[in-house]
């Protein structure tokens, strides 16, 4: 396929720069950041194993990702607006993540050729401020559109839990606050393993007034190759993975309220190490992976609830953002032609109501 003829909407992508934020790894950065092996050294000490295993490598982690190092690795594409996710803001209390959106709309887009489209801010519907935490939110920025909280959590405890509890999504004081959601015109960015995908349905069954997006296609752990202790450890393993996942999803979009992001696919919780390569993985390589995924999950959404999401830098680690695009955009291409634009542009525009 030709490449884009048109600017995307990214709908997820990360900002950081540990040296002049609250970010997890700031203070190793701050002693060590002149120093990029022995900083890497540490950071490998300091963060629990399984962490280390799911990010692959510390170097995509510890330094900044700011508007313009986006706009580097967009190469030769454009990006029309993107939305920011959450993500590694140390300070979790109300405040805290606040700051983190302050932070966010601080950042010099406009400058760099890009446009903050949309904010996805965290907070816990668990906690007792919910509601006003979300007008905290709203009141730091006018691009904020919704919240993400991390529900992510293996029965394989080697893999790397995101979340204090196992299901998440089914606490009853979860459930509760979740119901702001709704009052506030607000949607949801939900993420858990594959191995957890009927909470997402449970909930969005629950809140069918609610618009939620599962980030990552729901990231099936070792899907092409072993991780944690024993996950995908088998081609067998690995098919039932792949099956369980296919099932699961196509029940998830019977939700009409569930969409999904394209993206979070070149983790190396996946399994497929393309971060132990010398080279990064390339659109062949890329396309060859993850072609059945993405085009069970067109089958079963439809673009209209599919959008395209680079997940920056976290899966910079094992492609880059040129190779990503190409590839993905040839995956919807060979679904239809016309559905390219709906999932590279419209459906992220219609869901956070850019």
């Amino acid at each position: 396929m030709k490449q884009l003829d048109f600017a995307l909407i990214d709908a997820h992508i990360h900002q950081w720069d540990p040296y002049n934020t609250p970010h997890a790894a700031a203070t190793a950065v701050k002693l060590f950041g002149k120093h990029p092996y022995l900083l890497d050294k540490i950071v490998r000490l300091a963060k629990p194993k399984d962490l280390i295993d799911t990010l692959g490598l510390t170097s995509h982690i510890t330094a900044p990702y700011l508007p313009q190092d986006y706009q580097k690795d967009l190469g030769h594409y454009r990006a029309a607006q993107v939305v920011h996710v959450e993500a590694s803001w140390k300070n979790q209390s109300a405040k805290g993540v606040v700051a983190e959106t302050k932070f966010i709309e601080s950042l010099p887009f406009d400058t760099h050729g890009l446009s903050l489209g949309g904010i996805v801010a965290a907070a816990d519907p668990r906690d007792s401020n919910f509601k006003k935490i979300l007008k905290m939110h709203h009141k730091a920025s006018p691009h904020f559109r919704g919240i993400r909280k991390m529900a992510a959590f293996h029965e394989d405890l080697a893999i790397h839990a995101w979340t204090d509890e196992a299901h998440l999504y089914t606490h009853k004081k979860f459930l509760k606050g979740f119901e702001a959601l709704a009052q506030y015109n607000l949607s949801f960015d939900a993420w858990v393993y594959s191995t957890q995908l009927y909470d997402v349905i449970s909930l969005a069954k629950q809140f069918p007034e609610t618009s939620i997006v599962l980030d990552h296609f729901g990231t099936p752990a070792g899907l092409f190759g072993k991780v944690g202790k024993h996950t995908g450890l088998t081609q067998t393993a690995r098919d039932n993975i792949m099956f369980r996942w296919q099932e699961d999803m196509a029940e998830l979009a019977l939700c009409p309220n569930v969409y999904t992001k394209m993206s979070g696919l070149f983790m190396p919780v996946l399994g497929h190490q393309f971060h132990t390569h010398k080279q990064l993985a390339t659109k062949q390589e890329i396309l060859d992976q993850v072609f059945p995924l993405i085009n069970h999950v067109l089958q079963s959404f439809g673009p209209y609830r599919v959008m395209f999401a680079s997940n920056f830098p976290m899966d910079r680690v094992s492609t880059s953002l040129v190779n990503l695009i190409d590839a993905f955009s040839d995956a919807v291409a060979a679904y239809h032609p016309d559905a390219v634009e709906q999932v590279f542009h419209h459906t992220a525009k219609q869901f956070y109501r850019l």
